[in-house]
């Protein structure tokens, strides 16, 4: 699937079920709704989505229930440790904006842990909807209005969208810090991602389809958390928009892009 047409992952998913494959692996909150909507009786692996139970795949992580498994990244939970990040780094922040994508429950998750735990630090979460990157220029200018400090990136954009590189060029040109869970990000420009290491999840997604396949039954294959998360930072991002990141901090980096 070209990225960016999640429109077509209803057509995909019903193409795979025609075609009567055995297991549909499927990554991403869209994929996975668009997998489970396609069918009830054939077996599918979460190779990762933000909130399982509350999105409703499975009953809860021990027991799922039904025909879904797999893994769940507890991205959405995952708010507090990146406004933690900020605030260290940034310790007079008080306005955060938040980039997510429209449509589904993925993003109302993601905006809904962010507006609770900045409670905690005392920060103003700006949520920005958007559709796509015709968007951005709006909303980049709106997060400017609004004086924002930082910006955090919903890691649809980068992940399933694959605008992450768009992201950060507009976040370069105007001087702002991002964040996202995604490790990839700061490759693309990002300052820092702080969240589950996703190759991980990959890996460990195969062992449920072999064990599907030698007859195991996804109703009681428990659904699984992150065990290993990666922090990054990119230095080069750092001095573009003339950020510096306190030696605590990088020290604390599983890798540096300098």
């Amino acid at each position: 699937m070209q990225r960016g047409s999640l429109d077509r992952l209803p057509e995909l998913a019903a193409e795979l079920v025609r075609l009567n494959v055995d297991i549909i692996v499927a990554r991403a909150t869209p994929a996975v709704r668009a997998a489970k909507n396609a069918t009830s009786t054939t077996p599918i692996i979460m190779a990762s989505v933000a909130d399982a139970v509350r999105n409703g795949f499975v009953q809860s992580l021990s027991r799922p229930g039904g025909t879904i498994t797999g893994l769940t990244s507890i991205m959405p939970e995952l708010a507090g440790k990146r406004l933690e990040l900020l605030n260290e780094i940034f310790s007079k922040l008080t306005r955060v904006a938040l980039l997510a994508h429209a449509g589904g429950t993925g993003q109302q998750l993601y905006v809904k842990e962010a507006q609770d735990a900045a409670q905690k630090f005392r920060m103003r979460i700006q949520p920005l909807v958007v559709k796509g990157p015709e968007e951005f220029d709006r909303v980049f200018s709106a997060m400017a209005r609004e004086r924002a400090g930082a910006l955090v990136v919903q890691p649809f954009f980068i992940g399933g969208l694959g605008y992450g590189q768009r992201v950060a060029e507009h976040a370069i040109r105007n001087r702002l810090p991002t964040v996202s869970d995604l490790s990839r990000f700061p490759d693309e420009g990002g300052l820092m991602s702080n969240g589950p290491d996703l190759i991980d999840h990959t890996r460990r997604a195969a062992t449920y389809v072999d064990k599907i396949l030698k007859g195991a039954k996804p109703a009681e294959l428990p659904v699984q958390q992150p065990r290993r998360f990666e922090f990054i930072v990119n230095l080069k991002t750092a001095k573009q928009i003339g950020v510096t990141i306190p030696p605590n901090v990088l020290a604390r980096a599983d890798r540096v892009i300098r």
